[in-house]
């Protein structure tokens, strides 16, 4: 049987304001194309299908576009829920998508009770283990401690009793959703933790053929049956090295046989650059550069003026400029003694934060500002209308 293995899709989710939706349907039409070219049998995706509880509804229909595809394909599809997904609204229609091929758990009521597919081997077995929120299964599935480790423990427990009860010969394949120690966490990941105690041990997935984790970004083998597949796109500047892609997974008759990585498309390169403006203008070996979505932090001892305008005339797709803070200047300016006016404030504030004073105009137009906020002229005249005229002394209130 050959499995692909992927997760943690965000449908519908932006890249510092850049929507990704066309770069996410590109994805969905380079899985159909592995499935037909590696003759693909079951595609597990390993929670996370879209980026937020209510998605948008663009996001929506491209994962309806995406299940009909693979409902109409050679493979079947197994999907469980993760952190970011709405269970219920992922979940609806569950059960008539099964008669499609396509099988979505998201119910923890469900652990336990596999999705059975056979090859001429015999049974596989694939226990997709939505999300687990241990507080809200504390009480009842007793857990007796509120943490992931105690929540996923006992969800493999019920998976190892439904094993337990089937033939010698039936192979296991697991999808769950979590922070198995490890593994690396990326920036774009949400956190998970419930009092401090998020990470799983890598010992509560013993025994199973293969484990299809979802929830990190980046890719990683913490076993040969116990891997992450990843993001299939970079969903911030700390992905920008990692891997994208997902895993093909083959089981033989007495189970694992291979995992061999598939790379995904990269839509657009990230590229993180440091150095100077001028220097970063002028650097030809930064020209490979000229076409990714670029972070920039400039080390310049005074914050040049209309950098981001600068950049983007040679990096047009440059997304964040960051200037790390002089030592000379960590720590809050100091405060301003009383009497101290606005303007003053902000001016002391762009030399904290710059380094250098504001020029004339930058002065000037920071006046306007603070004048234009904290001076209605219309305010009092709307106060003593809606008051009405002052009584006269001794007369009727």
């Amino acid at each position: 049987m050959r499995i692909l293995h992927t997760s943690d899709w965000h449908l519908g989710r932006s890249f510092h304001r850049e929507g990704l939706l066309g770069h996410q349907g590109a994805f969905v039409d380079h899985l159909l194309e592995v499935v037909a070219a590696e003759r693909v049998d079951v595609v597990v995706v390993s929670g996370d299908v879209y980026d937020r509880a209510l998605p948008h509804v663009d996001a929506v229909a491209l994962a309806d576009e995406a299940f009909a595809r693979l409902a109409a394909s050679r493979a079947r599809v197994v999907v469980s829920s993760g952190n970011h997904d709405s269970a219920r609204r992922l979940g609806f229609g569950s059960r008539l998508m099964d008669a499609a091929g396509v099988f979505v758990r998201t119910d923890a009521s469900s652990v336990g009770t596999p999705v059975v597919l056979a090859d001429e081997h015999g049974d596989v077995a694939f226990h997709a283990i939505p999300y687990l929120d241990p507080s809200a299964l504390l009480e009842p599935w007793a857990l007796g401690r509120r943490s992931h480790d105690t929540a996923l423990t006992e969800a493999m427990r019920r998976v190892r009793a439904d094993l337990d009860a089937r033939p010698a010969t039936t192979r296991s394949v697991v999808l769950a959703h979590a922070f198995v120690a490890g593994a690396t966490p990326s920036e774009s990941e949400r956190d998970i933790s419930v009092g401090g105690v998020s990470r799983v041990a890598t010992s509560v997935f013993d025994g199973i053929d293969y484990t299809a984790l979802g929830h990190l970004h980046g890719p990683h083998v913490l076993a040969d049956g116990l891997r992450y597949s990843g993001s299939p796109l970079a969903y911030s500047f700390s992905e920008a090295d990692q891997a994208k892609g997902s895993w093909l997974v083959e089981l033989g008759a007495s189970g694992l046989r291979s995992a061999t990585w598939i790379d995904a498309p990269v839509p657009r390169r990230l590229a993180r650059i440091t150095g100077t403006l001028t220097d970063l203008l002028a650097d030809p070996t930064l020209a490979v550069h000229e076409d990714a979505w670029v972070q920039a932090v400039l080390t310049d001892d005074r914050r040049p003026a209309r950098a981001m305008e600068q950049l983007r005339r040679r990096f047009p797709h440059t997304l964040v400029l960051q200037f790390p803070t002089p030592a000379a200047q960590v720590g809050a300016p100091a405060r301003p003694a009383d009497g101290t006016s606005d303007h003053a404030i902000a001016l002391d504030f762009v030399q904290h934060v710059r380094g250098s004073r504001a020029t004339d105009a930058e002065s000037a137009l920071l006046r306007e500002a603070i004048e234009a906020c904290c001076h209605d002229p219309d305010q009092d005249v709307l106060v003593g209308a809606a008051a009405g005229p002052t009584p006269a002394p001794g007369g009727a209130g």
